[in-house]
């Protein structure tokens, strides 16, 4: 089975170490993000990488090459102009020879997860799913006191409340035929491709994780991202 890593992005939020370094090169330690992330698929048994990569592509696959000196197996497909975080995947469809039931698992370049890859992939195949994606729980802070009122009538305030809500983890298990949704050469983001897999009648399913999970969006994520392999690692 395949696992695509989608690596093509800027990485705004962590200018300006991104000027010069794609973010999944940023280290960890002494280790890019990326190889972090190849080093936990292998231990599940993942060795079948492609990397779709874009802003400053010739970087990673410089860098990471045809991915033996890790022991796993790297092929690219690469934007010529930003394709959004599902667009790629067209790019992957039309480059790599998948059968229309087959599974394709998807995770963002820039993840540190204890998921366990190999469960949530039996998750999907043995419910028959089309695209399955992982979610969290997350806490939305509201920093202001929220009013409830009835024209100009106050009812009551709530200082500062707290709304659960369930995200996005950034991990995806496909069913191969799920990508000819994804139309060529078109900047596509992954909510936009849910709903319109969602739209055509395809089985779009969560999957619940709660474990270790951190997405390096901010350059203070770099300093969180140590404790976390660390403890790993302990």
């Amino acid at each position: 089975m395949k696992t695509v890593l989608l690596a093509g992005g800027r990485g705004v939020r962590l200018r300006p170490l991104t000027y010069s370094i794609p973010k999944p090169l940023l280290p960890v330690g002494e280790r890019p993000i990326l190889e972090l992330i190849i080093e936990r698929l292998k231990t599940f048994g993942l060795t079948d990488l492609v990397i779709a990569v874009g802003y400053r592509a010739e970087l990673i696959e410089t860098y990471f090459r045809d991915g033996a000196q890790l022991g796993v197996h790297i092929e690219y497909v690469r934007e010529v102009e930003p394709l959004g975080t599902a667009g790629p995947l067209a790019l992957v469809r039309d480059q790599c020879d998948l059968g229309p039931d087959e599974s394709l698992l998807v995770m963002n370049g820039d993840l540190l997860t204890e998921l366990d890859m190999p469960q949530v992939v039996d998750f999907h195949e043995r419910g028959g799913h089309d695209l399955t994606v992982v979610t969290r729980e997350h806490l939305l802070e509201n920093p202001y006191g929220v009013i409830e009122r009835d024209g100009d009538r106050i009812l009551s305030i709530v200082e500062k409340p707290v709304v659960p809500c369930t995200v996005n983890a950034g991990v995806y298990v496909f069913r191969a035929s799920t990508l000819d949704l994804v139309p060529s050469q078109a900047v596509v983001d992954m909510p936009e491709l849910m709903n319109i897999a969602v739209a055509a009648g395809r089985d779009v399913v969560a999957y619940p994780f709660d474990g270790p999970w951190l997405a390096i969006d901010r350059i203070e994520h770099l300093t969180e991202a140590l404790g976390v392999v660390t403890e790993a690692d302990a």
